[in-house]
């Protein structure tokens, strides 16, 4: 199967398309202004805009689906190379609690939100770890756990980039937030940071926010916001198999299937240790975390070709004033415990 796609047109034109995308998110993160949605998101939204020529699209529907699912596991995996767990270990037991807390506290709360609000399932678990652990990353890390067999391709996409389309919103909207309060907060710089790193959704919301107090507030604030990515793998799991347990079974061999081990998460946890432990120079791991969102930004700017725009205006409410909510609870709460305990 694999060998036949690689020899077909489609497939290379959609990797040439979706690369164009990738290499373009990651030129225009670097500008100002820009730098405030992160690259992922600026590839997924290059992928939307390729939909106004509709004949790109259909020559390369034969490559997108294996872009969107091999080269996000892919991307996934080389992003632990971002990971130092050493410095996480070093930024104390307070700064790992507090991520735990974040992250179970935003997850429990958004998807309580959007299952009140009438979001289905699917999207409300997308959403909440997109807002609760690193934005697009996580929202596209946990996805392949939730396996469904009454979804559509077409549905589960539509999931994604809408979650997806949440956690860009609420984070570039608290990232201006945060930054307008900061006089207001009467936080110190390592304070600010934490809150940054605590409070917003992508890491580029973070180190956009946690820049704005200075060198001091923007390691906080990456320290705090890699101590959520770090929760990563664990969540994925743990969703899957939450997921799975708590969903309708529709026959024998859905029932007898095995529950859901994110074999890329081990890469990941993997790509994490050996960039801690093993002689990697600096220049080397950059490089691994650019290929990092060089793939990733292929799938997502492979996933943006793909969406249904006008059903995700009819779905999009419910998330977005959800997440609204617990992105305010958030910011309000890891404020508090800043300044009480950082």
């Amino acid at each position: 199967m694999m060998a036949q796609l690689v020899k077909t047109k489609s497939f290379w034109l959609a990797i040439l398309t979706t690369l164009i995308c990738s290499l373009g998110g990651l030129f225009l993160s670097k500008l100002p202004y820009l730098s405030l949605i992160g690259a992922l998101v600026i590839s997924l939204l290059l992928g939307m805009f390729l939909q106004v020529s509709p004949k790109v699209v259909a020559e390369t529907k034969g490559g997108i689906g294996f872009i969107s699912n091999k080269f996000l596991r892919l991307g996934i995996i080389l992003l632990g190379f971002k990971l130092n767990l050493m410095t996480l270990i070093n930024a104390g037991v307070k700064t790992i609690t507090l991520a735990i807390v974040i992250v179970t506290f935003t997850i429990c709360l958004t998807y309580y939100l959007c299952h009140k609000f009438g979001a289905e399932k699917e999207l409300a678990l997308l959403t909440a770890c997109g807002c609760g652990i690193c934005g697009a990353a996580a929202v596209m890390g946990v996805s392949p756990q939730l396996e469904d067999s009454d979804l559509s391709a077409e549905r589960k996409r539509e999931n994604e980039v809408l979650a997806v389309a949440v956690v860009c919103v609420m984070g570039t909207f608290f990232t201006l937030v945060e930054i307008f309060l900061k006089p207001l907060l009467g936080l110190d710089a390592t304070q600010f940071g934490t809150v940054a790193g605590g409070s917003l959704h992508e890491i580029a919301h973070a180190v956009a926010t946690g820049g704005a107090g200075g060198s001091v507030s923007l390691q906080a604030a990456l320290l705090m916001k890699l101590s959520r990515v770090l929760l990563l793998a664990p969540v994925a799991l743990i969703v899957g198999i939450w997921y799975q347990k708590t969903s309708k079974v529709t026959n024998q061999s859905q029932a007898k299937k095995k529950l859901p081990i994110p074999w890329f998460m081990g890469g990941f946890i993997l790509a994490s240790v050996a960039g801690t432990f093993l002689p990697f120079n600096q220049a080397m791991l950059d490089f691994l975390v650019q290929a990092a969102y060089l793939f990733l930004g292929m799938a997502m700017a492979a996933l943006g070709m793909s969406v249904n725009f006008r059903v995700i205006a009819q779905r999009g409410r419910s998330v977005f004033a959800a997440a609204f909510i617990s992105s305010t609870a958030l910011l309000v709460l890891v404020t508090i415990v800043s300044k009480l305990f950082f």
